[in-house]
């Protein structure tokens, strides 16, 4: 991961959706109460957008990156105008445009989110065309093209704090490597200035040009990565998530190391499409299944999926906005190019730093009768009584336990009694 998150996140900071005001405060994402089962839900969207001014866009949940900041090269230009929605190869898709001359002022980003926050367990994939070389102007740029989920960071070393990248695709090396080098990284914590990360991480060092299918399950205590249906890495202990998180794509340049000023290059991040399906762990086959679903029912968005952590998985909760359709496509069919390859060597510069993870278990426990131990992965409702350290507290908010969510360390979930 490097460098990479540290402007990004505080550039993401801010990125927050409502919730009760006491677990504001802790910056913590948990359920809401209710008196109902609530849904899980399903993003899908097929990015069938007129343009980057398109009010669906807005009106979905989509925001476009314009301010300045982090990360990568200082002084680079975050533009609206690097996000289109042409169609390649057949398919519409959002594609994200970076371009430098090799110089901070000649340089711009791309960056697509959907920024409310309230992603965390099941099933993430998209299919992405990665490049391994500009469109145009000399190569040799260290870009990074990724995919990824993100909380903010509130302070130093947040122990909530989260971040899952699917992929971070390096095409000309860079983070201690020389060439082509596709990473996967899951976030404990980390502390920007002097750098210090907490994290595990896995790479594959070959091309993944061409069009992937970039797939992570989260479900648990395990996060799983795959790329084109190829289990490529798992990672559990401390770094699963502990809170929503947004669903981001962006495009941008670690730095100018070795650009001689001069001509601008041009690179091209493609996505076709994106599907979360919240607390299902799917298979490959599974996941690709829904989208063939959706796909051949002429439906190009949906979006029903709640924040609330306490959801029923597996039914179908009402849209939040209605599914639009259009007459089915055939998706990309450019082959890959190569299977990827298990996780090899770490990067040299900035590099995750890792301790022996401690594992949760496979299950989340049943909710334990009333006055029983508080216990971690627990799924606790409002209203239910727990002992923690001799005394006793009711759950104010429904939401599943996590280490460090002590009711002692966490009074906007717990009330003393």
């Amino acid at each position: 991961m490097g460098l990479s998150p540290k402007a990004r996140k505080t550039a993401l900071g801010g990125v927050v959706v409502a919730s009760a005001a006491a677990l504001t405060a802790f910056g913590i994402s948990a359920a809401l109460p209710s008196s109902a089962a609530v849904a899980c839900g399903t993003l899908f969207d097929d990015f069938n957008y007129s343009s980057n001014g398109d009010p669906a866009l807005g009106q979905r949940g989509w925001s476009i990156r314009g301010q300045a900041g982090g990360p990568g090269v200082p002084g680079a230009t975050w533009s609206r105008d690097n996000v289109s929605f042409p169609t390649v190869d057949g398919q519409k898709v959002v594609q994200l445009r970076s371009t430098t001359n090799g110089t901070a002022g000649g340089t711009t980003h791309a960056e697509f989110s959907q920024s409310s926050r309230r992603f965390f367990e099941g099933t993430y994939m998209a299919r992405i065309k990665f490049a391994d070389a500009p469109v145009s102007g000399p190569d040799g740029d260290i870009v990074n093209q990724t995919f990824y989920t993100i909380s903010p960071l509130r302070y130093a070393f947040d122990p909530i704090y989260s971040e899952l990248d699917f992929s971070e695709y390096l095409p000309n090396g860079g983070w201690g490597t020389s060439s082509a080098t596709n990473f996967q990284t899951s976030w404990y914590t980390y502390q920007a200035d002097p750098w210090v990360a907490d994290n595990q991480h896995s790479q594959q060092t070959r091309s993944i040009a061409g069009w992937r299918d970039v797939m992570a399950t989260v479900a648990n205590g395990e996060i799983k990565y795959y790329i084109d249906g190829q289990l490529v890495g798992t990672h559990s202990g401390k770094v699963y998530p502990r809170q929503n998180m947004s669903i981001d794509f962006n495009q941008w340049f670690i730095d100018l190391t070795g650009r001689t000023p001069g001509a601008t290059s041009t690179w091209q991040e493609s996505i076709d499409y994106v599907l979360h399906v919240k607390k299902e762990a799917l298979t490959p086959a599974q996941a690709a299944s829904r989208v063939a679903a959706y796909r051949s029912s002429g439906t190009t968005h949906t979006d029903n999926v709640t924040a609330d952590n306490a959801c029923t998985p597996g039914t179908t909760p009402p849209v939040t906005t209605a599914p639009t359709t259009r007459p089915p496509t055939t998706p990309p069919t450019t082959p890959p190019t190569q299977p990827t390859q298990p996780p090899t060597t770490a990067p040299t510069t900035a590099p995750p730093t890792t301790r022996p993870p401690t594992q949760p278990p496979t299950t989340t426990t049943p909710p334990p009768a009333t006055g029983q131990a508080w216990a971690a992965y627990v799924g606790y409702t409002t209203g239910q009584v727990v002992t923690y350290n001799g005394a006793r507290y009711q759950c104010r908010q429904a939401h599943t336990s996590l280490p460090g969510w002590e009711p002692a360390n966490v009074l906007a979930l717990w009330l003393p009694i």
